[in-house]
């Protein structure tokens, strides 16, 4: 506990944060979801600065966004593969879906765990406007940045006298968000298959 209460109270916390939602963007084993929680935890008993932890989140998560992007970009053909393929078809399928509800998918998966690399590789690899994308990628990073600082910032207040009880809580919140967005699409595709 004394470990990340130091780790937290540094100046370097803010661009540990901002790194970490910035890499998280293209390698999904980074737990950027986590520090935010812990940066709201924090906030709430004074240690950290909720804006700028947020305003920081939000900005790498933004960047990170078009690093995978890019990427996607840049092996779009190798993505796609031959015309005929399932990859092809795949890709033509998701070029499509993109086209009509683009900024809607990106928002969304960037709740479901890995969805958010996914889209935005693909959204790059299927030729999405950049400028349409860097839209909605803003309001994707903000709405995480918030969503995850007020879920720490819930779970501080909460457990003022014990930190690491409110970042427990503020996890457990984001699971407890995940679960039941997921339980709701799965309702929903049953409902229209039906």
């Amino acid at each position: 506990m004394e470990m990340l209460h130091t780790a937290v109270s540094s100046p370097w916390f803010y661009a540990a944060l901002f790194a970490v939602a910035l890499v998280d963007g293209f390698f999904l084993v980074v737990p950027s979801e986590s520090m935010v929680i812990t940066a709201g935890v924090y906030a709430a008993s004074g240690e950290l600065s909720v804006l700028p932890a947020a305003a920081l989140a939000a900005a790498g998560a933004f960047l990170g966004d078009h690093v995978s992007y890019l990427a996607g970009r840049a092996s779009g053909d190798r993505l796609a593969g031959r015309p005929g393929t399932r990859r092809h078809r795949a890709l033509a399928w998701a070029s499509g879906v993109l086209a009509e509800r683009g900024g809607l998918v990106l928002v969304v998966a960037r709740y479901v765990p890995g969805g958010r690399t996914a889209v935005t590789l693909t959204m790059g690899a299927a030729g999405y406007p950049l400028r349409s994308f860097s839209l909605f990628a803003a309001i994707a990073a903000v709405g995480w940045a918030v969503y995850g600082t007020v879920l720490g910032y819930v779970g501080g207040v909460a457990f003022e006298d014990d930190p690491l009880k409110g970042v427990a809580v503020g996890l457990g919140l984001a699971l407890a968000v995940t679960v039941l967005v997921e339980a709701a699409r799965h309702l929903g595709r049953r409902k229209a298959a039906a």
